[in-house]
């Protein structure tokens, strides 16, 4: 018994090993041609598949028109409800937002470099609002209300409409953006991603670890594997990286995965807690309620009645 579990722990750590060898999440983006920026639109025909953690130079806009998801940008996690129009700031690593449609009527996304327009185009007077929003996007931002309605209606509007006249309603878009103030910072603390490939690379595998054994004990011995780190050097890394500890990050992680198995489906709420990586429901009921501050079969509750009004 003791000779297989040391060989199921050496086998678990060649796992790990193998995978920080794996390449690099960076998205490369490439606009069609003809085009200064990227512009595509994904249904239940047309799947978007790049759901793991990624990152690119470019800004990102993205309008999920209708459903529930799970937002997943930096450091911030959280369970989205009627649509989300959600800004992602260049180099913030994200993930997917459509895993798989729940109520999900279109995505429709824009990506551009911030001088796609050339080096200096957004710092004429004109710009400066717009400049200060690319500046806030590092964050990551999600817009609400009239905002979300309206720059979704036109981001969708942007498909049917000619190159030149595209490129003026994207104009439109962000001068929209840059003065509503209906909009929350998803980062508020701050999401500090060095610009160095390696760091990147390190940051971008461990969150995709996460991603895949969230349901599982994650320790930190094998994650300061996947790293290449020690234990203390990851904690402190990892810290300065997200500002927050990395049991914290990954119970967010589990919390946001659970609030959205509450809002979608009727299992028992035993079951979420198990399926979502915790081990003890005491555990799970006390952190779910420090994170979201209700408990979480008020949480279903709460969740039914605006799925349902």
């Amino acid at each position: 018994m003791w000779i297989s579990r040391q060989f199921s722990r050496i086998f678990e750590k060649s796992k790990v090993i193998m995978m920080s060898k794996q390449p690099i999440a960076f998205e490369v983006i490439t606009p069609v041609f003809g085009n200064s920026f990227a512009l595509q639109s994904f249904d239940e025909q047309n799947i978007n598949h790049y759901k793991s953690w990624h990152y690119h130079p470019e800004i990102e806009l993205v309008y999920i028109n209708g459903g529930a998801g799970k937002r997943q940008i930096g450091s911030h996690m959280s369970y989205f409800n009627e649509g989300d129009l959600i800004l992602i700031g260049k180099n913030l690593p994200h993930c997917g937002f459509t895993d798989r449609f729940t109520g999900n009527k279109k995505e429709t996304l824009v990506q551009f470099k911030e001088d796609f327009l050339g080096p200096n185009f957004f710092d004429i007077p004109e710009m400066i609002a717009i400049n200060d929003l690319f500046e806030l996007s590092k964050q990551g931002l999600a817009f609400h209300g009239i905002t979300k309605e309206k720059v979704g209606e036109a981001m969708e509007a942007m498909l049917h409409l000619p190159d030149f006249k595209r490129l003026l309603k994207l104009l439109d878009i962000l001068h929209d953006l840059s003065i509503s103030k209906e909009f929350t910072i998803l980062n508020a603390e701050g999401f500090s991603i060095s610009t160095e490939v390696a760091d990147n690379d390190r940051i971008n595998r461990v969150f995709n670890y996460i991603k895949n054994h969230y349901q599982e004990s994650i320790s930190l011995d094998e994650i300061s594997d996947l790293a290449g780190m020690t234990e203390p050097s990851f904690c402190r890394y990892f810290k300065k990286t997200t500002s927050k500890t990395f049991t914290q990050f990954v119970n967010e992680y589990r919390l946001v995965h659970a609030s959205k198995l509450l809002a979608e489906n009727n299992l028992p709420i035993t079951d979420i807690a198990f399926e979502c990586g915790f081990q003890n429901f005491s555990h799970f009921s006390r952190t779910f309620k420090k994170f979201t501050g209700v408990s979480p079969l008020r949480y279903r509750n709460q969740m039914k009645t605006i799925i349902d009004s």
